[in-house]
């Protein structure tokens, strides 16, 4: 098992292309941890903001009567990848992590991967 400094150092060494990684109380959209690269990124905006996104599509999905669950959202800008993922063990609940990365670097797919990897490993 990991702790959330531990997950975001994996995300950020083991993903080509991460540029920034959070994991995000998406009930209050405070970043309970963060961990930039060479990004830039203001990850406490991003956290929350992201905040926004995870909760207009929970509501959504509500008011639509969906019984299913968010495995990921994907943003995809012209030169980023932003992966958002909820958290869904039950310590996990209310959290997502978030990962930014080069779009010119990454591959989606694995990034994907490896984030669900660092998920299940997570221990919050």
């Amino acid at each position: 098992m990991t702790d959330a400094p531990g997950a975001l150092k994996q995300a950020m060494s083991a993903i080509e292309g991460a540029i920034g990684a959070a994991l995000v109380d998406y009930n209050s959209g405070m970043a309970l941890a963060t961990l930039d690269g060479a990004g830039g990124l203001d990850l406490n905006v991003a956290a929350a903001g992201n905040t926004d996104v995870v909760r207009a599509k929970m509501r959504t999905m509500d008011m639509l009567g969906l019984g299913d669950g968010i495995e990921d959202i994907l943003i995809t800008l012209s030169s980023q990848y932003h992966l958002i993922r909820p958290l869904t063990g039950r310590s996990g609940k209310g959290l997502f992590l978030y990962l930014a990365l080069d779009k010119a670097r990454a591959n989606l797919a694995m990034a994907r991967h490896q984030l669900t990897k660092i998920e299940n490993d997570l221990e919050v």
